[in-house]
């Protein structure tokens, strides 16, 4: 086991009733599930999203914590939280890192892979 590892999963969902194709507006809800597969404790300080839509367009995204908590997490615990991104395009993709704080004083980044946000049905 690695001394500093943050597995992190996500899931996606499309938001019908909050999206209208007309405007364009389409949204998304994601969930987050951060485990701490490392030998130390940290704490998630910072978030850092880019959030890339079907044209291109891109969007950063800087902030403390996660929708409002800067949880610490033991190893082998895990923290799951649900937040939402709106695109102009029916497909894009979001990636980020998390701003970590280990309990030794070490700071480090944990990575979150790509993944995608799209509308069911969607050809990809």
């Amino acid at each position: 086991m690695a001394r500093y590892l943050i597995d992190i999963a996500t899931r996606v969902e499309y938001l019908p009733q909050q999206s209208d194709p007309a405007e364009p507006r389409y949204a998304f809800a994601y969930t987050i599930t951060i485990r701490n597969a490392g030998e130390v404790a940290a704490t998630l300080l910072r978030r850092h999203w880019l959030i890339t839509d079907a044209d291109g367009h891109q969007e950063v995204v800087d902030g403390e914590g996660v929708i409002g908590h800067q949880p610490t997490l033991g190893p082998g615990e895990v923290f799951e939280y649900t937040s939402g991104a709106v695109l102009r395009t029916p497909v894009g993709t979001m990636q980020g890192h998390y701003f970590m704080h280990a309990e030794d004083d070490t700071q480090f980044e944990a990575p979150i892979p790509v993944f995608g946000l799209k509308i069911p049905g969607i050809v990809n």
